[in-house]
């Protein structure tokens, strides 16, 4: 057995050009396989998913549980080794980090995380720093601007 050899079960396939409702004699004229009178044998008839006849819907049912918040903000954290590439008493933003590839969408900040080492004096301009990369950034001389 390999891929070569699969193929659907017998008779699970049938071909779609099927044509429904070309009389009688095709054996499946008159109500083309939707039985007599209702709603589904209507035009454009039917029922929209979770429809149960008027009863109140299981997914209306069921109690409401967890909780969204709608106010958070959706931060990219960055480790300070990431912050390597930049030369030497380079001043690092967010476009210079999407420039190199560090940050492809900065979405509603960036944040530096002390992750990592850093050897070079930056001028590091971001959203937010935690305090071990400001620390950090500090003790080579470099600046760690809150935009």
């Amino acid at each position: 057995m390999d891929l070569s050899n699969l193929k659907p079960a017998d008779g699970s396939k049938h071909s779609d050009n099927f044509r429904r409702g070309r009389g009688h004699g095709s054996g499946n004229g008159k109500t083309a396989g939707k039985g007599h009178k209702g709603q589904k044998a209507r035009s454009g008839g039917g029922v929209k998913p979770g429809f149960e006849g008027g009863q109140m819907p299981l997914y209306r049912r069921i109690p409401k549980r967890g909780f969204t918040c709608r106010n958070s903000k959706d931060i990219v954290a960055i480790n300070m080794s990431a912050l390597e590439v930049f030369d030497n008493d380079a001043v690092v933003s967010i476009d210079t980090l999407i420039e190199k590839g560090i940050v492809k969408n900065p979405r509603d900040g960036v944040k530096i995380l002390g992750n990592g080492t850093l050897t070079k004096k930056l001028t590091v301009q971001a959203n937010a720093f935690s305090a071990g990369a400001k620390e950090k950034i500090e003790a080579l001389g470099g600046k760690a601007e809150v935009i």
